[in-house]
């Protein structure tokens, strides 16, 4: 039987833990690595090259969509499997944009996380049901003629600064952590508020919120069940709102 090496990348440290543990258990994969942000996603990829990658969405520094996108072009045989409570349609959108190859809320079975990556290191998609449905809902009453997105797509960059500002970096901060100049961050931030026609930092903030960029806050409930899961007595991967 052949061994699936999978990739964790979520900045819950116990959520990981439990996931290691589900998936120790299943006999056939074997977790290569982990990483809290999508920087570390991205360049611990690179370096171990595991056939799957589960990957959050909303994580600081560099969110999942983004990692995605940049594991997806550098690591072209690793195949990414989101796995996030954030599952409304705009995300799903971005995450097959940026190339991966399937979409889970965190409540899904934990025999349905098992089928879907081994589908994934087959190259074959996977969806949690109620995406599935809502997918090919959308595609048969699709609009041909209407825009990705209602034309309010960011570019990557732009992306990766509404998450900054939304963490409250400053335009200096930014500068360091992107490897450009102050001048070119504010043009991306302008760039951002004229796109979204939204002007101001809380504004901004709410966006990043409400499209999984970044977390408003960690439930309480969330780390008592990924408790459960390290202990292998939960039945899902975890309850909705775990980020």
């Amino acid at each position: 039987m052949k061994t699936i090496t999978v990739f964790l990348s979520d900045d819950h440290a116990i959520f990981r833990e439990g996931l290691r543990l589900l998936l120790k258990a299943a006999g056939d994969i074997d977790v290569v690595g982990e990483a809290r942000n999508g920087h570390e996603a991205v360049s611990k990829t690179k370096r171990l090259q595991p056939n799957v990658v589960l990957m959050d969405v909303a994580m600081p520094s560099l969110n999942g969509l983004e990692a995605t996108r940049r594991i997806s072009i550098e690591v072209p045989g690793t195949k990414v499997l989101i796995l996030s409570t954030y599952s409304d349609d705009q995300n799903v959108q971005q995450a097959m944009e940026a190339g991966a190859v399937g979409y889970l809320m965190k409540e899904t079975a934990s025999n349905d996380l098992l089928r879907a990556i081994r589908e994934a290191c087959k190259g074959n998609g996977f969806f949690s049901p109620p995406i599935a449905k809502r997918l090919v809902k959308r595609l048969r009453n699709r609009d041909p003629r209407s825009s990705n997105m209602d034309g309010l797509a960011l570019t990557s960059r732009q992306t990766e600064v509404i998450q900054l500002i939304a963490e409250g970096y400053s335009s200096k901060e930014m500068a360091g952590l992107l490897v450009v100049s102050v001048k070119t961050v504010e043009k991306h931030r302008q760039a951002v508020m004229d796109r979204l026609d939204i002007h101001e930092i809380a504004g901004l903030t709410r966006y990043a919120v409400s499209a999984g960029l970044v977390e408003c806050c960690r439930p309480a409930n969330g780390p008592a069940l990924a408790e459960q899961m390290a202990r292998g007595r939960a039945t899902q991967l975890t309850a909705p709102g775990d980020g």
